[in-house]
């Protein structure tokens, strides 16, 4: 059995697979909340058997969760927990950029889907707002942008006059009330975003992408990007079980 998870700044999500790569269980919790307790808690939910588990792998954008995670599996299973980037990732990616500031997240999603002759852009609607490009089987770099909830709860909390809303797709442009008019503005707002910033990758790259799209709001954004988009929310996990097979 193998211990397979996703550190990311607001949702940890953690799965239990077999041999076989098969998931059998998985728990999801708030990143902001993790301390002793929580993962003490959690993790009795997800095994039965700490004995039984002989591989950990973690992608982690936040140190400090990471090792209370990484302190505690170790203890309880006496095998090494490993972040992706403990491993030598060179036989399966070629990175392009800085590779101690890049996202393990945002690798990760990238080694779930390369391949010799496809080139895709991955977009994920998480904490924030984020690009990646990858051609073939290099990591080309990518874009950050604000985060969507982020950027909602921002606003309500800055603007006496604006309430917390959950967005909505949205017909119109022209909002008349104050609601309507933030949903509109959030909505085709990052819709254009994203839809320029496609066809800017597209022009500087001179090449064509299969456009995928994960996260919160990815089902949201579905059907009002220009782009063909194909939806995928397992794209960490795949990663995950891709690159945990470089743990002997």
């Amino acid at each position: 059995m193998y211990i397979l998870g996703d550190i990311g700044n607001s949702e940890t999500k953690v799965f239990l697979v077999n041999s076989d790569y098969k998931i059998i269980r998985n728990i999801n919790f708030s990143s902001k909340q993790i301390n002793k307790k929580i993962i003490n808690s959690n993790f009795k939910l997800l095994v039965k058997d700490f004995k039984k588990i002989k591989k950990i792998l973690f992608c982690s954008v936040v140190p400090k969760s990471f090792t209370l995670v990484k302190n505690f599996l170790q203890k309880k299973t006496k095998c090494r927990c490993y972040e992706i980037k403990d491993l030598n990732l060179k036989s399966l990616i070629n990175i392009n950029v800085n590779f101690n500031q890049v996202g393990s997240d945002r690798l990760t999603n990238a080694i779930s889907l390369l391949n010799q002759k496809d080139n895709f852009i991955i977009l994920d609607f998480g904490t924030a707002t984020t690009f990646d490009v990858v051609i073939k089987k290099t990591y080309k770099g990518g874009i950050i942008a604000p985060g969507i909830r982020i950027s909602l709860n921002t606003l309500s909390d800055k603007a006496a006059l604006i309430p917390k809303i959950n967005l909505k797709k949205i017909n119109k442009i022209i909002g008349d009330d104050t609601i309507s008019a933030v949903r509109s503005g959030f909505f085709w707002g990052y819709s254009g975003l994203i839809d320029n910033i496609v066809n800017l990758i597209k022009k500087e790259t001179n090449k064509s992408f299969k456009l995928i799209i994960t996260g919160g709001f990815s089902s949201l954004f579905k059907s009002s990007i220009k782009t063909k988009v194909i939806l995928d929310k397992n794209i960490t996990i795949k990663g995950l079980i891709k690159i945990s097979k470089l743990i002997k």
